[in-house]
């Protein structure tokens, strides 16, 4: 059974940066594509990055445009781990983020539908 632990979120002044980590067991890492969504409080779950399949030979991550530049995903294999750098903070990037997997795409999708496991969040606040 694969599971997915989010940590690293918090309390942080815009301007500020915090590192998201997402700890995947059952499996490793590099037999999924990775990505992050994250949801505020009564907004649906968006989409915020994504990291592909290590086998997929294009791009290998992708960003929503309201944190390119921004924040960096990557993973480490050997730590079975995906990142979320997030620099520049912005009080609109207050949210719980997710961090989830799929099998189905080598590529990775920005529609959470097409992940297959997801992790509990992690609170991430930033004060104005």
């Amino acid at each position: 059974q694969v599971q997915l632990v989010e940590s690293g979120g918090g309390l942080v002044q815009a301007g500020g940066s915090l590192r998201l980590s997402c700890a995947v067991s059952g499996r490793t890492v590099s037999s999924y594509a990775m990505g992050w969504f994250r949801q505020a409080p009564g907004k649906e779950r968006e989409f915020v990055s994504r990291i592909s399949h290590i086998e997929w030979s294009g791009s290998t991550s992708y960003y929503a445009d309201s944190v390119k530049g921004r924040f960096t995903i990557s993973r480490d294999n050997a730590k079975n781990t995906v990142y979320l750098q997030m620099n520049s903070l912005k009080p609109e990037d207050t949210a719980v983020y997710y961090c989830a997997a799929t099998g189905r795409s080598w590529r990775g999708s920005t529609e959470a539908g097409e992940y297959d496991y997801w992790g509990q969040g992690t609170q991430v606040t930033v004060s104005s």
